[in-house]
């Protein structure tokens, strides 16, 4: 039987750095407000998931321009 899979956000390190509080504010938010720190857990995942999305329209860019030019040799 294995683990159930849980989200997991960023590391608290990474928090730390990124929102320049330290680790004590994060707990805090975390007990405190939870809805705030819940927010800032999902903007990470949205913003993972927007980083994947643009590596791979520059990689489809890149590979229309490869294309674009080999046409261009093509008809010269």
């Amino acid at each position: 039987m294995t683990a159930p899979n849980i989200k997991k956000g960023p590391s608290l390190r990474k928090l730390e750095n990124d929102l320049d509080v330290n680790k004590t504010t994060l707990h805090n938010w975390k007990q405190n407000r939870p809805k705030l720190y819940e927010f800032i857990i999902e903007s990470y995942e949205h913003k993972t998931a927007l980083k994947e999305n643009i590596m791979f329209l520059i990689d489809q860019k890149k590979k229309l321009e490869e294309r674009i030019t080999k046409e261009q040799q093509k008809v010269s």
